[in-house]
């Protein structure tokens, strides 16, 4: 089971009929869009080299999803 697949979201900030924070690859998804969007990227492999930023996001979202089930930090 991972993020994306089950769609966890903090309890301590649900909000019913509202966007939820998650922890799953948005602000990859988001940037993706982005790229999309301006026409730097179609949708095609191979996919656009990701920035830094993209990559810290998305991996702090995992790593606090990890933290939260696991009662434990992951060492990477």
């Amino acid at each position: 089971m991972t993020p994306d697949s089950s769609r966890f979201w903090p309890a301590d900030g649900y909000q019913p009929g509202r966007p939820q924070p998650s922890f799953d690859k948005q602000p990859l998804r988001d940037w993706l869009d982005v790229e999309r969007h301006a026409g730097r990227w179609d949708g095609n492999a191979p996919p656009p080299k990701l920035p830094a930023e993209v990559i810290e996001a998305t991996s702090k979202r995992y790593l606090e999803a990890y933290r939260r089930l696991t009662g434990a930090e992951l060492v990477v």
